[in-house]
């Protein structure tokens, strides 16, 4: 099959042309823009672009799909080309349910958690030797892609929320149509396309709709939203909540039949694992066999990735972006670490938290950390063409204890006091943000 991605560069696309090419189909591919490591993945399999724009010309009455990521403008000019020789255009959660339209779908949704939560299942079905194709929205240790594509009878989806593509600006987990479905919560996210909480949590009513028939739903049942949505649902809906755990040695170990002891912390962590045990169960999975499984796993990129530790400081990055996952995330780490001073640093970089007035709903969300900084760079405003925030007004919003800052050598000056004011006693930093501090080097 000959196959054309406009906007390949993406971190799901270019996995996704990565993933038909191993397959053995004929893929080409077009982006404005590539940045590694997508870049440098795409030429390692001979499918980068040779150069960066769109080229109506390498479409052609014999390509047999098209497959259209979500940067592409409804003005691309291969997009409108693609029209006008009558292409069969996808857009990749489109493909993904053609190319899984006879397996067994397992969708993980939820506004946090369902990167982590799919990677749980994954690494245990891995781990147990299942076969089964995926799709998450981060590199995972043990896999080479982000996406696979073969016979496998089951295939796991990270159900993102975010809209599909220009031509059909609906959510993505919309278009999967699961047997079996996961939602780890509902907080109000993405207010740029789903302007009231109202409208945002339909989103998930829809999600749980399109469940297959005699399917079923997982859910957290310490989302009083969530469970009602679950309540109306006309598949088995099971709900799960935070199972019995106590800390030994700096280690969680959960209490089941048996007890396990996990890489893993934090309770939205355990959660999540919950979830994935119930979503298991499902396929024939055993609460023991996933557990002891799971017992191996150490997380995913980014999510609440420890990323140094030595000299008595520890540091942890996290996606963290929406401000129920930051109040989480903050909360782990203070429990797991509650004799270290802890310094946590969160970057403004979504839409939702640089507009103003979405910014009262992280009100105390970093209160547990000792020192809490909250960084912006001015500049982010004025690419996301937004009016820039007054640093009293984040104050304000987050609460009197946090400190603000607008300059990468402040906030490097201020984490560097911190940790040496605390006269020899251990640290603990948490970074927690989409974008990257502006490659600033932290610690």
């Amino acid at each position: 099959m000959k196959v054309h991605i406009i906007a390949c560069g993406g971190a799901v696309m270019h996995n996704m042309a990565i993933a038909l090419y191993l397959m053995g189909h004929q893929v080409s591919g077009s982006d404005d823009e590539i940045f590694d490591p997508a870049l440098s993945r795409l030429k390692k399999h001979g499918l980068a672009p040779e150069t960066f724009g769109w080229f109506p010309e390498k479409i052609s009455s014999d390509t047999d799909i098209i497959i259209l990521g979500m940067h592409a403008r409804k003005d691309n000019p291969e997009l409108a080309r693609a029209t006008e020789l009558g292409l069969k255009i996808y857009s990749f959660p489109e493909y993904v349910y053609e190319h899984a339209i006879n397996k067994t779908r397992i969708v993980i949704g939820g506004s946090h958690g369902k990167t982590t939560t799919t990677a749980m299942i994954m690494h245990v079905l891995k781990t147990l030797g299942k076969d089964f194709d995926y799709l998450v929205g981060s590199q995972l240790e043990g896999f080479d892609t982000m996406v696979r594509f073969s016979d496998a009878p089951v295939m796991v989806i990270e159900g993102d929320e975010y809209l599909t593509s220009a031509l059909d600006p609906v959510p993505k987990f919309h278009k999967y149509k699961p047997q079996i479905a996961l939602i780890t919560g509902i907080a109000w996210d993405h207010i740029n396309v789903f302007p009231t909480y109202e409208n945002y949590v339909d989103q998930f009513r829809i999600f749980i709709d399109s469940i297959m028939p005699g399917g079923s739903l997982a859910y957290f049942s310490g989302d009083k939203d969530l469970s009602a949505l679950a309540e109306k649902a006309t598949v088995k809906a099971s709900a799960y909540n935070t199972p019995n755990y106590h800390i030994r040695s700096g280690k969680v170990v959960v209490s089941k039949a048996e007890r396990y002891t996990l890489e893993i912390f934090g309770e939205h962590n355990l959660q999540n694992a919950e979830g994935a045990r119930l979503v298991c169960a499902e396929i024939g999975i055993s609460e023991h066999d996933f557990y002891t499984a799971l017992s191996s796993f150490k997380g995913t990129a980014k999510r609440l990735e420890k990323v140094y530790d030595a000299n008595k400081l520890v540091v942890y990055r996290d996606f963290a972006h929406s401000p129920s996952k930051l109040k989480a995330t903050v909360d782990a780490v203070r429990n797991q670490y509650p004799d270290h001073h802890m310094i946590a640093a969160f970057e403004l970089h979504t839409f939702s938290s640089l507009n103003k007035e979405f910014l009262p709903h992280y009100q105390q969300s970093m209160d547990p950390a000792d020192t809490a900084l909250v960084y912006f760079n001015p500049h982010v405003f004025e690419l996301k063409k937004m009016q820039i925030l007054d640093k009293e007004d984040i104050k304000k919003a987050f609460g009197e204890k946090v400190e603000v800052i607008d300059n990468t050598e402040k906030l490097i000056s201020k984490i560097s006091t911190s940790k040496s004011n605390v006269l020899g006693k251990p640290c603990v930093l948490l970074l927690m943000s989409s974008g990257n501090f502006d490659n600033a080097v932290l610690w």
